[in-house]
């Protein structure tokens, strides 16, 4: 890269360093990221004055010499930029404020207003937008705003912010973005929530994320993402992660599709709130009621999730036999909470797969891959996890190009 490109990658370079290693010096750096001192310096100091980093007081080692003061991104109470996270699910919204390190500093869930009539075509973007805004009033501690990142199921196309197609909320080549950004007169990135919670990861999360991952979500809309060398995969389109007719092993559920065993029919927040009001476990089709039943002490909300945790982790299986990453986050709400149902997503998927299954890690026995513990995980922000990947959907841009912030 030449020009601008260069010292934009420079910079990034730079940035992400002290992300993963942070609070460190600038000598220190240099060899960590592979530049030059003076191209270290450089971009430290433009760094310092966009406000994405901060000195920290005292040296960062003692001994002979000139004192080395450490860097640090700037996540202090006084000028430490934030960024706003809008994650739109079928129910509700979620708002959240974070910092540079993805640390959670405010979060709320505002129920959708009904649509009239109803059924009506969704949830209306100015309504979000001004319950958004509400929030931010709210929460305003003088930081400076970096924008609004925004997360949300189906097929999202990141680089023009367009819905493309939300079938749960009814929505069709929306140009959401815009409209948000119209309202809110705030910079506005939208994505896909599967690919934001990967984007967490390889940012904030495990360090094996960066080298490759699967992350599978789990809620009303059922959808994956591929991420490798901090890279997360959109495919032409944007339309990469569809995974609802993904078969699981051994599921006879029918799917509306007329197929039989597809991972949307067999295992949704949808499908399984309206079965756990079939049996009789729950009032109302809620898959929060259905978890604290089960925490209760309900055996038939227990065996319930179990039965949809072994589906998760037959689909799961595939997908692990397909890409072999370094590590599998699986987003969904019991497992999250509860490491008995993530302990059944595991056994099920080693299992059902056909490239070793096994006990190991990374390796299982007689040179097979493995599909054990350390390979399937929760996300790292936990029950935290929207809220936290939506504002990365606005950070993640950021951090793979600084000028961004201009």
């Amino acid at each position: 890269m030449a020009g601008d490109s260069r010292a934009a990658a420079n910079a990034a370079a730079v940035l992400r360093t002290v992300l993963a290693h942070g609070p460190v010096a600038r000598s220190a750096i240099a060899p960590l990221c592979g530049l030059s001192p003076a191209a270290v310096s450089r971009q430290a100091n433009g760094l310092l004055r966009s406000g994405l980093l901060r000195e920290l007081p005292g040296p960062a080692a003692s001994g002979a010499g000139r004192p080395r003061i450490p860097l640090d991104l700037h996540t202090g109470p006084v000028g430490g930029p934030v960024a706003a996270g809008l994650h739109i699910g079928v129910p509700a919204a979620t708002f959240s404020l974070v910092d540079l390190r993805g640390t959670l500093l405010a979060r709320r869930t505002s129920p959708h207003q009904a649509p009239t009539p109803t059924p009506g075509p969704g949830p209306d973007p100015a309504d979000i937008a001004d319950r958004l805004a509400a929030f931010l009033r709210e929460f305003d501690t003088g930081r400076p705003l970096l924008g609004v990142g925004v997360a949300l199921g189906g097929w999202v196309r990141p680089g023009d912010g367009t819905v493309v197609r939300h079938e749960a909320l009814g929505w069709r080549d929306r140009p959401l973005g815009a409209e948000l950004a119209e309202r809110l007169r705030l910079p506005v990135s939208v994505d896909n929530h599967a690919r934001a919670v990967a984007h967490a990861e390889i940012l904030f999360g495990r360090p094996e994320a960066r080298r490759s991952l699967v992350h599978l979500f789990i809620g009303n809309v059922v959808d994956a993402a591929f991420g490798i060398e901090g890279t997360v995969h959109q495919g032409p389109g944007a339309a990469a992660g569809d995974v609802a007719h993904l078969p699981v092993p051994g599921s006879r559920t029918v799917c509306p599709c007329g197929r039989v065993g597809c991972l949307q029919a067999t295992a949704s927040d949808t499908v399984l709130g309206a079965e756990a009001v079939r049996r009789g476990i729950v009032p109302e089709p809620s898959v929060n009621l259905l978890v604290d039943a089960a925490a209760t002490g309900d055996p038939r909300a227990d065996r319930l999730l179990r039965e949809r945790a072994r589906a998760v982790g037959g689909a799961a299986a595939v997908l692990l036999d397909v890409f072999n990453p370094a590590v599998m986050v699986v987003t969904e709400l019991s497992s999250v909470l509860h490491d008995g149902y993530l302990d059944e997503i595991r056994a099920a998927a080693a299992a059902a797969s056909r490239t070793g299954g096994g006990s190991g890690g990374a390796g299982g026995t007689n040179g097979s891959v493995g599909v054990g513990p350390a390979r399937i995980v929760s996300p790292h922000a936990g029950p935290a996890v929207l809220p936290g990947a939506a504002a990365t959907v606005l950070l993640g841009p950021l951090f793979r190009d600084p000028s961004h912030l201009n």
